[in-house]
């Protein structure tokens, strides 16, 4: 048995995190110790070693949540862990090429620049102007690794 601290360890997985799967039900409440502290078998070491994978991969939880439902029934056809692994790749393609839209638009930006001073500057310039084109949106953070783009 583990403590919560050692399955941490043990997975690379910080306390809060696992404190948090167990409250949202990706892991099952451990048992106690006599001084309440939470005990680990090899299941949640294995359990949690599959989420921090998943996550990983940028499962997001729902999808991990569906993919240990599976894994909790293994006689069932894989088909729907086939889907759930579709839908993925097909979210990391669109995060992909939306990247390498902005990779595109900040080449253009750096190529551009004079080396002058800021009120000469490129960057500076397609910054301020592309809130005002036509059709500008915003990149989602998840697109840009956490960074919110507009």
């Amino acid at each position: 048995m583990l403590t919560i601290g050692k399955l941490g360890q043990a997975t690379g997985t910080k306390v809060p995190t696992i404190r948090y799967y167990e409250q949202v039900g990706l892991l099952p409440r451990p048992e106690r110790s006599s001084g309440n502290q939470r005990l680990y078998g090899r299941a949640a070491q294995g359990r949690l070693a599959f989420i921090r994978h998943a996550r990983e991969l940028g499962f997001p939880l729902d999808a991990i949540r569906e993919l240990l439902s599976l894994q909790d029934r293994p006689d069932q056809p894989c088909a729907a862990a086939d889907l759930i692994a579709r839908r993925q790749l097909a979210a990391v393609e669109a995060r992909l090429a939306r990247l390498r839209s902005l990779k595109g638009e900040l080449e253009r930006m750096v190529a551009q620049c004079a080396h002058g001073t800021v009120a000469d500057c490129r960057v500076i310039e397609t910054l301020a102007d592309h809130g005002l084109c036509e059709g500008a949106h915003e990149v989602a953070p998840a697109a840009t690794g956490g960074v919110a783009l507009s």
